[in-house]
């Protein structure tokens, strides 16, 4: 197949060029052009979001990283989280199968139940029942609805993180079936009212942190669980595995509550 062929060019064709820029268009954008100003903007005001103030994203370029909904945004977030899960499933696995760190559980059990004033260790282990930790958590969601109905997004994370109490809790007793320290019957692992404290108070010092001059009230909850666990042990309620498994799976949640106050309170002081 022959190919078409093309128009020889002589001297006297005109040849194309390249296209000329035009005055005003693309000097415009050099400032203190003839009859550019201030390209797109004749008032002088400044960018609204200045190139200086812009986030880099992971690879270094400008630009912020949309956060992924309800996961953690930071990587320590991240490793807490599955850290909390490695410890959790190393401890239920040891306690199922009886292993040397159950058998070691069992000696320090043994040696810590009856320890302390009987008055006092109950006192710390009903801080973790439902009838001292649930009106907490309610106190606290109500007072950020009083606040700003419209944070109704962590109030809704946290009843959802103390609804998974009870739902990830009883099918490991009946799992498990761990025998009780000091009394007949089995489903001890894990503790159910270590993970009651802990969602509760963490829970409600989460949602009304952004409401206070200090944060006080995330150490006061984290006083508290422990608090709780303790006076369990020393009870005879629960071994410390029961106390240390539950403490790890309820941790892993406590990062995703955390971040979903954060993005609402952060939301929140930029509309303000």
């Amino acid at each position: 197949m022959r190919e078409t062929p093309r128009s020889q060019e002589t001297a006297g064709d005109p040849r194309p060029e390249p296209p000329q820029p035009r005055p005003g268009r693309a000097l415009a954008h050099t400032t203190g052009a003839a009859g550019s100003g201030t390209p797109h903007r004749s008032d002088g005001r400044p960018p609204q979001t200045p190139r200086g103030a812009r986030q880099t994203g992971p690879a270094g370029h400008l630009g912020t990283t949309p956060p992924v909904p309800m996961w953690p945004a930071s990587r320590r977030s991240r490793a807490a989280v599955l850290l909390c899960l490695t410890l959790f499933a190393l401890i239920t696995w040891q306690v199922a199968v009886e292993g040397p760190l159950f058998l070691a559980d069992v000696r320090l059990g043994r040696a810590l139940f009856g320890a302390g004033p009987a008055a006092v260790t109950e006192f710390l282990a009903d801080l973790g029942s439902t009838a001292v930790a649930l009106p907490v958590l309610a106190a606290a969601a109500g007072h950020v609805l009083l606040r700003e109905g419209r944070r109704w997004l962590p109030v809704l994370a946290a009843v959802a993180a103390m609804a998974a109490v009870p739902a990830l809790v009883v099918p490991l007793k009946l799992w498990i079936a761990r025998p009780a320290p000091l009394e007949p019957g089995t489903g001890w692992y894990p503790s159910g009212h270590t993970a009651t404290a802990m969602v509760a108070y963490c829970g409600a010092a989460l949602l009304v942190t952004p409401y206070l001059r200090r944060r006080w009230a995330m150490p006061v909850a984290g006083v508290l669980t422990l608090a709780t666990g303790i006076g369990l042990v020393l009870r005879g309620y629960h071994w410390p595995l029961d106390v240390l498994g539950s403490l790890c799976l309820f941790g892993a949640l406590l990062p995703f509550l955390n971040s979903t106050c954060r993005r609402r309170s952060s939301s929140r002081t930029r509309t303000g």
